[in-house]
């Protein structure tokens, strides 16, 4: 304001109009009404005018791109808070970002991942000791996990009630409550009757493997549970008796049904990778890891494949869309210009697995396949859906 008021002639209002101009940084062209009086207004105090022209763009660039100082101090603060939290408190930094969701562009089962690969020992959500929230629990003589845990942490982030799909906040409170009023649960049965828990909420815990802790299967609880329906006059003979029937010799599940039953029931998996099951398919379809690109030539065309985790698009990106994909090993960067995603507009848009074909490009650290060709292979996975987050 001060410039614009000695070099330029301005008054004191109308430098505070140029001021307001350059915060709004959403609208375009609003700065551009100042243009003409700057300018002149300088070459009239005796400045050469392409020095003028120079000063303007300056102050049209600092325009789309400037912060307040006082937000740029307040964010730097939390960015380093945060960044300090996940130095040397993994664990804690992903029971934090977990609870608080839904928040930003990444799911829980990438927030999961990313703490794993920290060092961060993750346990399963389970009747005999989870919370509505994720909660951390004390790892008994285990020494430091990875380079990244510091010395005297030693905690393990147990997974919470919340994160089971379908799965309500009281419910989860209320188990709490039962276990800290009458100690851990010793049985299916026991568990039943002392939550009086309906049939259906007793068959999304069997199905997301919450009874592991009793040494019950998904599918012995899921059979466990379906006699546990509302009380009906007519039928409580019948009721008392079911509870002791034997559980029959259930076929036991696959590897790949267990990593299902985990993303339907939770949207993530300690177990293996989803598309690891698909790895010897995309060999034969010729595509590779997202950790092989690392190590191609830039500037060849590949092909890659994984589970859809986001969609992006900037207002700031002339339409150009933003993927990632996630595999076995690690994640992958797309980016998608309009034609392209018009020309594959329902793959681009609704795909859970999708494999992208085009141009490996890399600077520095960062890579991105520049994509000319989307092919939908969701069918392998079907089943499965990771809830990808869309960005418009």
């Amino acid at each position: 304001m001060r410039l614009a008021i000695v070099a330029a002639g301005f008054t004191p209002g109308e430098a505070d109009q140029l001021r307001r101009a350059m915060g709004a940084w959403r609208k375009t062209g609003v700065i551009a009404k100042f243009h003409e009086k700057l300018v002149n207004g300088m070459k009239d105090r005796g400045y050469d005018a392409e020095f003028a022209e120079r000063l303007f763009k300056q102050i049209s660039g600092f325009g789309e791109y400037g912060f307040p100082e006082s937000h740029a101090a307040s964010f730097a603060l939390l960015v380093y808070v945060s960044a300090w939290l996940k130095r040397y408190h993994p664990a804690v930094f992903a029971a934090a970002l977990i609870n608080s969701q839904p928040m930003g562009f990444y799911a829980p089962a990438q927030l999961v991942r990313d703490a794993r690969e920290h060092g961060v020992v993750i346990l399963p959500a389970d009747i005999s000791h989870s919370d509505w929230d994720c909660t951390l629990e004390r790892i008994d003589g285990v020494p430091a996990l990875g380079q990244f845990r510091h010395d005297d942490e030693r905690y393990a982030l147990r997974l919470g009630f919340r994160l089971l799909r379908g799965f309500s906040e009281d419910h989860g409170r209320m188990i709490e409550t039962v276990r800290q009023r009458g100690g851990r649960f010793q049985s299916f049965e026991e568990f039943a009757q002392r939550t009086q828990l309906n049939r259906a909420t007793l068959q999304l815990l069997s199905r997301a493997d919450a009874f592991a802790s009793l040494k019950i299967e998904r599918r012995e609880a899921y059979w466990k549970s379906l006699p546990a329906r509302e009380r009906l006059p007519l039928f409580d003979a019948t009721e008392s008796a079911s509870s002791h029937d034997p559980v029959p010799e259930l076929p036991e599940m696959s590897a790949q049904d267990q990593v299902v039953e985990d993303y339907s029931s939770a949207g993530l998996s300690l177990r293996k990778h989803p598309v690891s099951f698909l790895r010897e398919q995309l060999i034969q379809l010729r595509a590779v890891t997202a950790e092989q690109l690392a190590e191609l030539t830039p500037d060849r065309r590949v092909k890659v494949a994984g589970l859809v985790l986001m969609r992006q698009r900037p207002s700031t990106a002339n339409g150009i869309t933003f993927v990632t994909l996630e595999d076995e090993t690690g994640i992958a960067n797309l980016v998608v210009f309009p034609s392209v995603w018009q020309h594959f507009r329902q793959t681009a848009r609704f795909a859970t697995v999708m494999m992208a074909t085009g141009r490996l490009q890399r600077e520095g650290d960062v890579i991105h396949v520049v994509c000319e060709r989307l092919d939908d292979v969701s069918e392998m996975l079907e089943q499965i859906d990771p809830q990808a987050r869309n960005f418009r």
